[in-house]
């Protein structure tokens, strides 16, 4: 009998740890969403390492799908994404390419109602400093999130050519308002 009383008292114990860790799960959500729902924009530098290659930059984000990077590397790389299109330019030899990234996870970041479906549908995992919110559709894609401030701080993903892309940021500002040509791609040359 008193086996029976202690049973359940463990297994009342471990529901009532599970629905206070869902709840706060829920709550992390909630407030991450809330502050992505007010960013229209965001200024941050990177480091990116792609396939164990490593790039360092910084880069203008403007909601939906717009983002301009200028890497800190001898070719002065730029990067432009307007809406389904990218432009990578190296300025040292005066060469731009152009590619179509519609099948790219890396939309799914940059259109902030797609994040938003990420942000809702993931699993959090939390360590030290980071929320980590882990999104399986039919790609893996992994958002990380400070514990404290809940800014987005990178992302992990698999582009359309199978390249593993860790990407970490540090926002320097927030809503700023950006000229329109500021994402406008170039020419190809």
């Amino acid at each position: 009998m008193l086996g029976n009383v202690k049973f359940c008292k463990k297994i009342f114990l471990a529901s009532v740890l599970f629905l206070i860790s869902s709840s706060l799960f829920a709550n992390e959500k909630d407030q991450i969403i809330s502050k992505l729902e007010s960013i229209n924009s965001l200024e941050f530098t990177f480091d990116q390492l792609i396939n164990r290659k490593s790039e360092k930059g910084s880069c203008l984000l403007e909601f939906p799908g717009k983002l301009k990077c200028n890497y800190f590397d001898d070719k002065k790389k730029e990067l432009v994404i307007n809406n389904k299109r990218l432009a990578i330019t190296q300025k040292r030899y005066n060469k731009t390419y152009h590619y179509p990234i519609s099948k790219s996870p890396f939309l799914d970041i940059l259109y902030k109602d797609k994040l938003l479906k990420i942000v809702q549908s993931g699993e959090l995992e939390f360590t030290d400093k980071i929320i980590k919110l882990i999104y399986f559709d039919n790609k893996e894609i992994t958002v990380f999130f400070d514990k404290k401030s809940l800014d987005l701080k990178g992302w992990e993903i698999k582009d359309q050519y199978n390249n593993n892309i860790n990407f970490s940021l540090n926002i320097v500002a927030k809503n700023d308002i950006f000229e329109k040509s500021t994402f406008q791609l170039p020419k190809i040359n």
